[in-house]
């Protein structure tokens, strides 16, 4: 149940920064917070990450609806030994609501983190799309200490067999 209390609170704190940025700022106004390096600014976007897939908002929701339920069944049904991958699951739950909450609403995403490297400008995002992001790297790194812990037994199973043969 914590994991869902975790969720809920990427949830809330992604709409409560967009209602901010949505209601105090112009769209397309600017507030540096870092120099030209951070700018909190007022964006909108119908696609996905990057700006990918404008428009394609029936795409969106029926993969949104497929990841939340997909997570949702999982986080229910399994049992997980590690706290990694469910806290994982619940930040990427949390995004994923977020924006697809928006989509709903609103038909785009409002995004307003906005990152300079030089003349190179990162696209802009926002806390669930963070959230997602940081999730997703998470459920990577789970998998990959999953996969080592996989092969320790493994090895242990193999170095007790062979102790058995030579014996």
């Amino acid at each position: 149940m914590v994991y869902y209390l975790i969720a809920l609170i990427v949830f809330l704190i992604d709409q409560g920064t967009k209602y901010v940025i949505a209601t105090r700022l112009e769209l397309g106004e600017q507030i540096p917070v870092i120099n030209d390096f951070f700018i909190i600014t007022s964006h909108r976007n119908s696609g996905a990450a990057f700006g990918i897939l404008e428009g394609q908002q029936w795409f969106f929701f029926i993969v949104t609806v497929v990841v939340v339920v997909g997570i949702v069944w999982y986080m229910n049904k399994a049992k997980a030994a590690r706290k990694l991958l469910p806290t994982a699951l619940a930040l990427v739950l949390g995004g994923a609501i977020g924006n697809f909450l928006d989509r709903m609403l609103n038909g785009e995403v409002v995004d307003f983190l906005m990152f300079n490297f030089g003349s190179y400008t990162f696209p802009i995002f926002n806390v669930a799309d963070s959230c997602i992001v940081i999730g997703v790297g998470l459920i990577i790194l789970d998998t990959l200490l999953d996969m080592k812990s996989g092969d320790e037994i493994i090895e242990v199973k193999e170095s007790k067999e062979v102790k058995e043969g030579n014996e």
